[in-house]
């Protein structure tokens, strides 16, 4: 028989709860429980069978009719006490190992609903609500991780900051609904047009942040060519956006601002220049296939 002492690891689940390690570890102690539950089933079964043969046995060898109902009447007695023991005690079990699953079961789904509300507050403390991609918190902490795994292995690091172009002119025009299409798009097109060891932020606004390790400046132009040319569709126009950038390398011993405050003077310097400042917004009829 076991001990009811080896289900004290199991009876802690009436704790406020468990980590997932623990969970398992019980879920494995129940089915080697249930395991020895069906041993000791058949066990028993085995020894009241020899016992009621050891009862009728000697009345077997005996010639005399009274001995042998003696026996036998003892043998029935027995083997009837001890089923009653015996299913009492399998019932007990039973019931004991459905309310121990029953109980592993609810904290398996308190821990999911614990992760998928840990996701939701990372989602809302790590990812902007409009674009999905990372916000200027996660990006600055990530810059500084980033700062550090450059210094300990002197591999580059570059920092791509974007702007887009006359955002105001189509919230002028189309309404704040079509800037935010545009927003959106331009973070999806920055996503998929870098690597998947950097990181896409939106620093806030019509501005964005890449981050790129081990990438070199001049290697810089092969996301901004899978950038360039970023349109959408608004009430029946195809609006091609373009965007101001700036970018550079990080220096060892330079703090994150001072590297974004570099990076920062490149971004103005290229708005400066005005290069894309005529027709920055340029709409266009809508082919009929894009419809």
């Amino acid at each position: 028989m076991t001990n009811t002492n080896e289900l004290a690891p199991v009876l802690a689940l009436n704790g406020p709860g468990l980590p997932p390690e623990c969970i398992r570890k019980n879920l494995s102690h129940l089915d080697r429980r249930e395991r020895r539950l069906w041993s000791t089933t058949v066990a028993v079964i085995l020894l009241l069978t020899l016992g009621v043969a050891s009862f009728a046995f000697p009345a077997l060898l005996s010639r005399d009719q009274s001995t042998y109902s003696f026996y036998l009447n003892q043998s029935v007695r027995a083997l009837v006490g001890l089923v009653l023991v015996f299913s009492v005690y399998l019932v007990y079990q039973r019931n004991l190992i459905s309310k121990l699953r029953n109980e592993l079961t609810d904290q398996m789904n308190s821990l999911a609903k614990v992760e998928s509300l840990a996701s939701e507050v990372y989602k809302l403390a790590a990812l902007d609500q409009l674009t999905g991609i990372y916000n200027r918190r996660s990006g600055e902490q990530r810059l500084a991780q980033e700062i550090s795994r450059a210094q300990r292995h002197g591999r580059p690091l570059t920092v791509l900051l974007m702007d887009i172009d006359a955002l105001k002119q189509v919230n002028d025009k189309h309404g704040h609904a079509a800037g935010d299409t545009a927003l959106k798009g331009f973070a999806d097109r920055l996503q998929r047009a870098i690597r998947g060891s950097d990181l896409a932020v939106r620093l806030g606004g019509d501005e964005f942040m890449a981050l790129l390790p081990e990438c070199r400046s001049e290697e810089v132009g092969h996301v901004l060519a899978r950038i360039e040319g970023f349109e959408f569709v608004c009430n029946d126009e195809k609006i091609r956006l373009q965007f101001s950038r700036g970018w550079t390398d990080y220096k060892p011993g330079e703090s994150p601002q001072e590297l974004l405050h570099r990076a920062d003077q490149e971004l103005y310097a290229d708005k400066r220049a005005g290069k894309r400042a005529n027709g920055a917004v340029q709409p266009s009829p809508v082919p009929e296939s894009v419809l």
